[in-house]
């Protein structure tokens, strides 16, 4: 198909999608799976009647990293209780970095030992696949929790680590995908623990210096619109400068430009121009959402579930087992000097909570086809996120509501 007929047909299962909005509450099931099924199910009635829908697994790639991503990490940054991020800052790091590198390595011998397939499937790949499959997306769930009462403790806790992990999930990703694809390369691990901090922390001071900079130039305006132009305008700044000209973490960039301009936009803006910028991300992340899970859907083919069933349900198990073992292990560590400590059921949130989705997809889909396991990955990553969106989603009910409620 043209371009044209590509983005047309794109654009009817948007509306689709959106009419099928209220059937989805109705249901109890996140709005993303009804965008998922409908991009599967457009996308199989377009190559049965022998048309291709045009979309790539770099193109997807290329839309979610540089296009959808940025939108999406700055509106949960700038949206989030920065004081109350800070408050859970040590928590945050402890489940986005030393639980998400348990998990992957949890995850990675659950997989390799599962499969049980050492030249199809070696150490390398297992490693990979936990690393991408260690990145928590619970955007989903966020509107249960906030409704049902959940403490504010807990959605913390859960949405900061999902801005973290992210970061953290890719450049770790990045870091193996390098080794995988230069095994001739002697890497030591100090080595590799080095260039996790140059990229992590490195996107974070350039986030810091981007963000301060749009401070500056948002200050000498007051009006609104000009404001949320500059917003969106430091979220792809923050984001390409990071990522493309100083190869450090675009993720971690945005999130502190998007701490940044948070805090000056509510300082200086009235009710009304405040009012009128978080409606501007609130579409924004809307429709990058929607646009995300409907290329998921896209891209998912009948052939990963014929070939690699088992492959995704050893990786189902794999992730709950790592992501349960994870917070089990650092509750301690969580409740350590807090007066408002862990219960066993806000644990319950944290672990089940942890859903993947179009960070763990874009990051399936670069591995280039030069890797013997490339598709193996791939399937077992969307058999992952299928389970996070059509198990885990629906299943979070029982945790923050009474079975009879």
């Amino acid at each position: 198909m043209s371009l044209a007929t590509t983005l047309l047909v794109l654009s009817a299962m948007l509306v689709l999608g959106l009419l099928s909005r209220p059937l989805c509450d109705r249901l109890h099931l996140p709005y993303s799976v009804s965008m998922l099924l409908i991009g599967f199910i457009g996308s199989e009635i377009i190559v049965a009647m022998g048309h291709d829908t045009g979309i790539r697994a770099e193109l997807f790639s290329n839309i979610v990293f540089y296009g959808l991503l940025p939108v999406l990490i700055f509106e949960s940054a700038f949206h989030i209780d920065a004081d109350a991020l800070l408050d859970e800052l040590r928590g945050v790091l402890l489940l986005s970095i030393p639980v998400l590198v348990l998990s992957t390595f949890v995850a990675a011998i659950l997989l390799y030992h599962g499969i049980g397939h050492p030249v199809g499937f070696p150490w390398m790949a297992a490693l990979l696949c936990g690393a991408l499959l260690s990145a928590t997306e619970p955007s989903a769930i966020l509107p249960l929790l906030r409704r049902s009462g959940v403490p504010k403790r807990a959605r913390i806790l859960l949405e900061g680590e999902s801005l973290f992990s992210d970061g953290t999930a890719i450049v770790f990703f990045g870091i193996l995908l390098y080794l995988a694809t230069h095994p001739w390369e002697h890497i030591t691990t100090a080595d590799i623990i080095a260039r996790f901090l140059i990229v992590f922390f490195g996107g974070m001071a350039c986030g810091l210096f981007v963000g301060v900079g749009f401070l500056w130039l948002a200050r000498h305006f007051r009006d609104p619109v000009i404001h949320a132009a500059i917003t969106l305008i430091s979220a792809y700044s923050s984001y390409l400068i990071a990522e493309v000209w100083l190869g450090v973490s675009g993720v971690m960039a945005v999130l502190i430009t998007a701490i940044v301009i948070g805090r000056l936009v509510r300082a200086d803006q009235d009710q009304a121009g405040l009012a009128f910028v978080d409606r501007l991300w609130q579409f924004n992340a809307f429709f990058a959402g929607s646009l995300v899970y409907l290329l998921m859907g896209v891209t998912i083919t009948v052939a990963m579930f014929e070939q690699r069933w088992l492959a995704m349900l050893i990786g189902i198990g794999a992730v709950i087992v790592a992501r349960a073992l994870g917070i089990l292990v650092v509750s301690p560590l969580l409740n350590l000097g807090r007066p408002r400590r862990l219960s066993w059921r806000d644990r319950g949130v944290l672990a089940w909570g942890g859903l993947r989705g179009a960070v763990t997809l874009a990051l399936a889909l670069s591995i280039p086809v030069s890797l013997d396991y490339w598709w193996t990955i791939q399937s077992i990553a969307f058999g992952v996120v299928v389970f996070s969106l059509f198990a885990q989603a629906p299943g979070m009910r029982w945790l923050v509501y009474e079975p009879d409620a």
